[in-house]
């Protein structure tokens, strides 16, 4: 090993212009057995020269609240930094943070002890600022000529780990923020459309959208990235139910494969990736460097929230009242509209519930039978919906910033016949989960991404049968990584296996998952696994591309120092 890497002594000083020689990457007929690390063989380190490309070395942003570190320790500004962690800004403005803390391992967090030391650990180590995909390019030339662990990484919203990884070289798409609205033609769809760089967030695109008088499909969560596994694992949002699936709506994807060309996949041109793209996980069929998807003229909108608590009445009447919530939410999806919602041991509350083209009175019309329940059995609730000119107007005013998704999780997509033939073996399930642990709660999507035609993609099969995506949290705790891991191995071990018994044939959203999910390739891609599987092996033979439960990532495990290693049992496609 020590020797495959002395490369990185000789080469990887020179700038990342010099080094990249040409564009394409020729396909070796034997790889290294596994990845370098920055410390082959001792004290290496990169540095990057010679154009406009930003680049950084892996400095953990918590560094500053520790005294053994990177940089000095500086008591004000760790404060600063702790009270501002929990925002998405923190970590998406910065090139290496993530926002789901279970895989730092806690190597660098800002609320351990200021005489622990600060580590990389699994953070990546170096970062690239690609601003143009000529940067991407020279970026994947560069870790593959040096047997370099390629990461790739936008906002850091993300709940399975691919955004990072120890020792790796991150592509940071972040600052790609072009965007452009268009009419589009071509045999398979002709109306407007917006075209994203990879690094658009949801409320620029729907900021932009919004001038033009459209709609984009988003997430709820105004910081997701739209091109990367927002899109590519799906996407669900508050208009699903009325257009789609934000994989559904995809026209086209420029992508930066592992060979370095950078081609565009369309239903007629690669219809292979491209279809492999919408749907089947973001992270490892290539880079993609934007998105062009369909838009939708804009409409009035109904939005509300509704919430009650058990505070003052039986438990079991509580639970009627939340079993007599899950009954609707079929409705809900009929009318076109979407809801996200959450369950703790005592409160439930939808936070918003949107009905895209709809009025307070269908609203109304949908959950007057259960406020009249809640009315007549004394269960303290507050409820209000409203009309609004404009779904963006609805938006921006009833669904609050989110912040930062920190943690523990597993998931479920809970089918609609589950709801429609099993209720109440389904509010039974809910009740024993929140009432294991005062600190669990259970978080759900309601959508209907079938109610309308939809394209042929690689979504997973379970989506067009959902009702409702099915997330399961406990507090993560910065100070107690054994616990952490305690409480995620419960979610695994128990709280998860009543939902899958209850849905057989269902999955998990990759985007929102249980990173120790079982039969993970059935769970996230369904029946659709052994053809993206074929897809990544086309267009990445080598397997250069390597992110958490992605398609073809069985063929690398990650040892104990995070080191990215080729599994024994894998077979060259």
């Amino acid at each position: 090993m020590a020797n495959d890497c002395l490369v990185w002594k000789r080469l990887c000083l020179l700038p990342i212009a010099t080094v990249a020689f040409s564009l394409s990457i020729e396909n070796h007929t034997a790889s290294p057995a596994c990845r370098c690390m920055p410390q082959d063989p001792a004290g290496l380190e990169i540095i990057y020269g010679g154009d406009s490309t930003k680049r950084w070395a892996g400095i953990p942003i918590a560094s500053v609240c520790h005294i053994d570190s990177f940089t000095t320790y500086n008591e004000s500004q760790c404060a600063q930094l702790q009270s501002n962690w929990g925002f998405p800004a923190t970590h998406y403005e910065s090139p290496s943070s993530v926002m789901a803390p279970i895989f730092t391992d806690l190597s660098c967090n800002p609320f351990s002890l200021k005489t622990l030391p600060c580590t990389v650990g699994n953070y990546v180590r170096y970062t690239v600022d690609a601003i143009t995909a000529a940067h991407v390019q020279k970026t994947i030339h560069f870790a593959a000529r040096h047997n370099i662990r390629p990461v790739i990484r936008n906002t850091g919203h993300d709940l399975l780990g691919k955004s990072t990884g120890a020792g790796g070289l991150a592509i940071w798409m972040h600052n790609m923020k072009d965007i452009s609205i268009m009419d589009y033609s071509s045999p398979h769809y002709s109306g407007t459309a917006i075209k994203v760089g990879a690094g658009v967030q949801s409320f620029e695109g729907n900021d932009a959208a919004h001038k033009a008088g459209l709609v984009i499909v988003s997430g709820s969560c105004r910081t997701v990235g739209l091109a990367g596994g927002y899109s590519q694992g799906g996407g669900h949002g508050q208009l699903v139910s009325h257009v789609g699936l934000a994989a559904d709506q995809v026209l086209e994807w420029e992508i930066v494969l592992a060979n370095g060309e950078l081609v565009t996949a369309s239903p007629t041109d690669y219809p292979d990736l491209y279809w492999a793209l919408a749907g089947g996980g973001g992270g490892t069929y290539g880079v993609v460097v934007s998105m062009t998807s369909k838009t939708y003229p804009e409409l009035p909108t109904a939005s509300g929230n509704l919430s009650f608590s058990d505070r003052g009445v039986p438990r079991d009447t509580f639970f009627s009242a939340v079993e007599m919530f899950v009954s609707i939410l079929p409705s809900i999806g009929d009318a076109g509209g979407a809801g996200v919602w959450w369950l703790t041991n005592t409160t439930l509350a939808t936070t918003p519930t949107t009905i895209p083209g709809g009025t307070s009175t269908l609203f109304d019309s949908l959950f007057s039978p259960l406020i009249a329940f809640l009315q007549q059995n004394d269960i303290q609730h507050t409820y209000y919906v409203d009309d609004f000119p404009t779904y963006y107007d609805a938006f921006q005013t009833m669904s609050p910033l989110d912040n930062i998704t920190d943690q523990l999780l597993g998931g479920r997509l809970i089918p609609r016949s589950v709801v429609e033939q099993n209720l109440a073996d389904l509010t039974t399930t809910f009740r024993k989960i929140v009432e294991r642990n005062t600190g669990l709660v259970i978080s759900g999507i309601t959508v209907n991404s079938s109610r309308v035609a939809y394209p042929d993609n690689s979504v997973n099969p379970a989506w067009r049968d959902t009702l409702m995506d099915v997330v399961v949290g406990a507090t993560f705790d910065y100070t107690d990584w054994d616990g952490n891991i305690a409480i995620q191995q419960l979610i695994t071990d128990i709280l998860m296996p009543p939902l899958e018994k209850l849905t057989p044939g269902s999955g998990a959203y990759l985007n929102e998952a249980d990173p120790n999910q079982r039969d993970w390739q059935q769970a996230f891609y369904g029946d659709n696994y052994d053809d993206l599987l074929g897809i990544k092996r086309k267009y990445d033979p080598d397997s250069r591309f390597y992110a958490s439960k992605a398609v073809g990532s069985e063929a690398w495990t990650v040892t104990e120092n995070g080191r990215l290693c080729r599994s024994q049992s894998y077979q060259r496609g």
